[in-house]
């Protein structure tokens, strides 16, 4: 079999979230058009991470034992299925299409270990020293799939309506099942160490007890919370502000290439400044920049009334939460056994699912009484995380764990 490639790996994730990125960005346009309340917008952006809070540590068990490649071939043919049934329910009305697009993100959620799986799978190939510059790729195709997704989304959009992006998106994962299945060799050996078999709530509390991976799965959740606050309001944020009619697609349009702008800023810098940023910086105080860059962005974003003010605001924030998630991941696997790796970046990736069931809930609910209040209570929280990994991760040194 081919020797395991990060080229491969990131192909395989990046492909994936062209998928994500197509159909994400969409679901409050469409909660909205189909007059849903804020809380149920929330809830239909929380169903896919509610069930990966609950199946990505199991994934990430899993693949500690039997393997990478075969776990993420079953999550990527599920995303296929799921983006089929998102395409159905899009062209649906009423509480029955609610229905249907609940049950395809829940069942996307269920087979989303691709992430986690494939943090671990970099995590194998690579050295202890490279592994946040690494973990950056994970990024960068975060940033790449929302470039490329919000943007294919819309222009789906032109020639098949609003079923469109569903039926594109499991397109691209189909392909990506195949692309995976001849292409992506096995990364994970077998190690005469194996981790401790432990009930899945003992697997937390011994994943979360260790100060600095517990602190740093915090600070996860935190940064992601705020993040998952702007995903889900930007588009009736927009549409509010600058009077759009989400109902038009060309409107609706507009909000998918804000999202494609966020992660055209993502991208370049996860792709290119996240190894130096690394070794001038550190882990520690990169993390804390970062949330800092979130908090500054966020709390005017409401207030903004001119695209290009907007545009500024959105690249802060895109330029901050693109500098989060490398360095905590390549920490977290820093400090992780090598046979624990599936398992610690699984309970990280399940917290960050939690931070995407609370946020999305808060942040709808809380916009209908105040469309401010989501981005000025995630700009809090990301300015608490901030200050907390500078004062608790910088000092002592990450040795001395």
């Amino acid at each position: 079999m081919r020797k395991p490639s990060l080229a491969i790996i990131f192909l395989t994730v990046f492909i994936d979230l062209i998928g994500f990125g197509i159909v994400l960005p969409l679901l409050p346009i469409f909660g909205k058009n189909l007059h849903a309340h804020g809380l149920t917008i929330g809830a239909l952006m929380a169903s896919y991470s509610a069930m990966q809070f609950i199946f990505s540590p199991i994934w990430g068990r899993l693949s500690d034992r039997i393997g990478r490649r075969p776990v993420l071939l079953v999550s990527t043919a599920g995303a296929a299925i799921s983006y089929a049934a998102f395409g159905i329910g899009s062209g649906m009305t009423g509480n029955a299409a609610l229905i249907v697009l609940f049950a395809s993100r829940m069942f996307a959620g269920i087979c989303g270990a691709n992430i986690t799986v494939a943090q671990a799978y970099i995590a194998d190939i690579t050295p202890p020293e490279d592994r946040s510059r690494r973990m950056g790729l994970i990024g960068m195709a975060f940033g790449l799939g929302f470039i490329f997704g919000p943007a294919i989304g819309g222009f789906s959009m032109n020639y098949l309506g609003f079923t469109g992006p569903g039926w594109v998106a499991a397109a691209f994962c189909t392909f990506n099942f195949f692309f995976a299945l001849v292409r992506l060799p096995e990364s994970w050996k077998p190690n005469a160490e194996r981790a401790a078999d432990r009930p899945r709530w003992n697997q937390w509390m011994h994943t979360m007890s260790r100060p600095r991976i517990g602190l740093l799965i915090g600070i996860f959740f935190l940064a992601t919370f705020a993040f998952t606050c702007f995903e889900t309001t930007l588009g009736l944020l927009v549409s509010q502000n600058f009077n759009l009619n989400l109902q038009n697609a060309e409107d609706a349009k507009k909000v998918t290439y804000l999202f494609s702008y966020c992660g055209i800023l993502g991208a370049v810098v996860q792709g290119g400044g996240i190894g130096r940023a690394v070794k001038k910086l550190g882990e520690p105080m990169l993390i804390s920049l970062s949330l800092f860059l979130v908090a500054v962005s966020m709390a005017p974003m409401p207030f903004v009334q001119t695209w290009t003010a907007l545009l500024v605001v959105l690249g802060l924030l895109s330029i901050g939460s693109s500098l989060t998630r490398p360095p905590v991941f390549g920490l977290l696997s820093i400090l992780t056994p090598a046979d624990q790796q599936g398992t610690t970046l699984g309970v990280a990736q399940s917290m960050g699912s939690l931070a995407r069931i609370v946020g999305p809930l808060f942040a709808g609910a809380l916009f209908e009484y105040h469309p401010a209040w989501p981005y000025l209570v995630a700009a809090g929280f990301s300015a608490v995380a901030g200050i907390i990994a500078w004062r608790y991760l910088a000092q002592p040194a990450v040795k001395t764990l």
